[in-house]
């Protein structure tokens, strides 16, 4: 298959993950004040709805900021990436939701290929994370 015909590779933005310090004052910002509704928590991130679309805005206190986009396999999408000119920077790794690796372009944009192989989150009433879905 010619690289013109290939599938698309990302099938769509799965988040944007924010580093914050302090994710209570975070939610304080972002769904307090700016309206995104509480998804899921834990101890050091917080998803939030955006206002169209399924994408997450995630406030979190453990990574730097970083583009999640979703595929049907990180560890296929990886190995693609790669032989098509990318650079593989960590990973593929196992995550809450499936498998992960970070990947940067040629020109240095570094990105996050995540599937959800192990399913979403499931929370209970008050968005407290409590496993993932089958």
């Amino acid at each position: 298959m010619e690289d013109s015909q290939a599938a698309p590779l990302i099938r769509k933005v799965d988040s944007l993950q924010l580093r914050v310090a302090d994710v209570d004052e975070a939610l304080a910002f972002y769904r307090d004040r700016l309206g995104h509704a509480l998804l899921w928590r834990t101890e050091t991130a917080a998803g939030l709805a955006m206002a169209e679309g399924d994408t997450e805005l995630v406030i979190q206190s453990e990574r730097e900021t970083e583009l999640d986009l979703l595929v049907e396999s990180a560890d296929a999408a990886a190995e693609r990436f790669v032989e098509a000119g990318g650079r593989l920077v960590a990973g593929p790794f196992d995550v809450q939701v499936g498998r992960a690796a970070v990947v940067e372009d040629p020109w240095g944009n570094r990105l996050v290929l995540l599937d959800m192989s192990k399913g979403r989150l499931v929370t209970d009433a008050e968005g407290n994370t409590t496993g993932n879905e089958p």
